[in-house]
């Protein structure tokens, strides 16, 4: 099972929201590249990282901050925030991301979501954000009325390489990762699922890692990794033994 650290990047620098609120944002580092390398010094494998202000924005907005982590590090990049087109799709393939995050784009616009899926197998991730079992878009700030589940069993043949389940509810605030949401939805559904949304230190992880056979491909952690509630060297053991 994988850790992905999370790094969301808000006016070109590392931050953690709250329940998605921009205006409650905690700034961990001012050098997102330097932030990249730390992780991976730490030894983690992938990154995951969030355009905040291109998810409001309806495109890119952090360009040169996520290009300046690609080029200060080896680990692959999953990278969401902004990504409505194929065009845009393309471009951060080409510049080094190996998967990208269809949020908003896969509420929006299914089918243009599952022929990017069909075009580029293994590289596109479908972002499903919930709120109170629905599926939110535009940066968290609308909530639609496609239920969560629905949503991701609209992909189930897209040749998605996985699902990232975010509780919104939960993100940053530090309240528990939802294990029994995020289960639920994973054993409904065949595409891996990335748990994301509350960790809060290493009882979630072990939490989750006890239901690897459910199809649990890993799991986002961001500010408990920040505040050191986290562990690098022994939630990377945790989770490598699953």
């Amino acid at each position: 099972m994988i850790l992905f650290p999370a790094i969301d990047l808000k006016d070109g620098a590392c931050v953690r929201l709250v329940r998605g609120d921009m205006g409650k944002a905690t700034v961990f580092n001012e050098d997102p590249a330097a932030q990249a390398q730390e992780f991976e010094a730490a030894g983690f494998e992938w990154l995951h990282v969030v355009d905040l202000n291109g998810a409001f924005a309806g495109r890119p907005v952090n360009r040169d901050a996520v290009r300046a982590i690609i080029g200060a590090t080896t680990m692959p990049v999953q990278l969401g925030g902004g990504i409505r087109d194929r065009e845009t799709v393309e471009a951060w393939l080409e510049a080094g991301v190996a998967r990208v995050i269809l949020g908003t784009a896969a509420v929006r616009d299914p089918e243009f979501a599952r022929d990017v899926c069909a075009r580029f197998p293994g590289r596109v991730v479908i972002g499903i954000d919930g709120r109170g079992g629905r599926a939110a878009v535009e940066g968290w700030a609308e909530t639609s009325e496609i239920k969560v589940h629905e949503l991701a069993l609209h992909f189930e043949d897209a040749g998605a390489a996985a699902i990232v389940y975010t509780d919104i509810d939960r993100d940053g605030a530090l309240e528990g990762l939802n294990v029994e949401a995020t289960v639920a939805l994973a054993r409904r559904i065949d595409t891996p699922v990335i748990a994301s949304g509350g960790v809060r230190g290493p009882a979630d992880l072990e939490a989750i890692a006890g239901h690897a056979d459910a199809g649990i491909e890993g799991v986002i952690a961001g500010r408990a990794i920040y505040d050191g509630r986290i562990d690098a060297a022994a939630a990377l053991a945790l989770m490598r033994g699953v």
